[in-house]
């Protein structure tokens, strides 16, 4: 348990990143943009559930992320498949998302002093995210709306975040002593 690398990091990020740029392509309306993106919620699915496996001890939190990952991706697989039905899976994912957020959202960014544990260059990242998030979300928005520009928004935001995760893989982790949030361990 001395190793604090968490097991299918990359694998995972490159997923979510797959995806990303999966629907990216559907709002363009490129081909093969819905078999992208099921294939990427799969491997989210997979990739995490074998993640949950291999953790020696879950905690709730724990089992709050796997409820999570699992309403999330089984709704996305879903509503490719056109099924009419999901919305049991978007209330699922959403309570999730509030309950792992209230339990551990804030503090995820947190050393355990309290002190944050970021550098001047991950908040200039992290700041950069919350913009792609902001640009994803009043693209969506302007989409339901049908405002012009709604594409171009979407497309920003969803290259923006896609953007950051790829960062995320490609640069080297640091090593902290103190890095224990929860992780999930390689065994």
């Amino acid at each position: 348990m001395e190793n604090s690398k968490k097991a299918f990091r990359n694998p995972i990020r490159a997923a979510i990143a797959t995806l990303l740029i999966g629907m990216v392509m559907r709002i363009l309306h490129w081909p093969f943009s819905e078999g992208i993106i099921f294939i990427s919620f799969a491997a989210i699915l997979v990739l995490y559930a074998v993640r949950f496996s291999r953790k020696d001890e879950k905690k709730t939190v724990d089992l709050i992320k796997m409820a999570l990952v699992l309403f999330w991706t089984t709704n996305g697989l879903l509503t490719i498949l056109d099924f009419t039905h999901t919305l049991f899976f978007q209330i699922g994912t959403a309570f999730t998302f509030i309950v792992w957020f209230a339990m551990e959202g804030t503090a995820y960014f947190m050393s355990k002093d309290g002190d944050v544990k970021n550098s001047t260059t991950e908040i200039i990242w992290n700041f950069v995210m919350v913009i792609g998030v902001i640009t994803l979300i009043c693209g969506g928005l302007m989409q339901l709306l049908n405002w012009d520009y709604s594409i171009p928004t979407l497309t920003l935001g969803l290259t923006i975040v896609t953007s950051y995760i790829l960062k995320d893989i490609f640069t080297a982790p640091k090593n902290n002593e103190d890095d224990v949030n929860n992780e999930e361990l390689y065994s």
